[in-house]
């Protein structure tokens, strides 16, 4: 009986290793996100913030730069109460 040799498994090409890990936590006004980048490449960050009153103005915070292995923390805040908050990713 032939046996085959077994598959090698499917490797993540380098550049698909991108963004950095962003936990998100929202207390009563304010929005503090922490995010750590575990991968090669440097990650900008953004933290958005979308307030629930009507009058009320989102935010979205400048890009800041999470370099390989660095840790950054950003924060946002609504004069009320906050509906939704989230970091986007972007490359360099």
């Amino acid at each position: 009986m032939a046996v085959e040799p077994p598959a090698p498994l499917a490797r993540t090409a380098p550049e698909e290793l991108f963004g950095a890990d962003c936990a998100t936590r929202i207390a009563g006004s304010q929005v503090t996100a922490s995010c750590h980048n575990r991968f090669p490449i440097v990650d900008l960050v953004r933290l958005h913030v979308e307030c629930d009153r009507w009058w009320d103005v989102d935010g979205d915070s400048a890009p800041v730069a999470v370099d390989p292995a660095g840790r950054v923390e950003l924060t946002g805040r609504c004069w009320k109460e906050v509906r939704s908050a989230w970091v986007s990713h972007q490359r360099p």
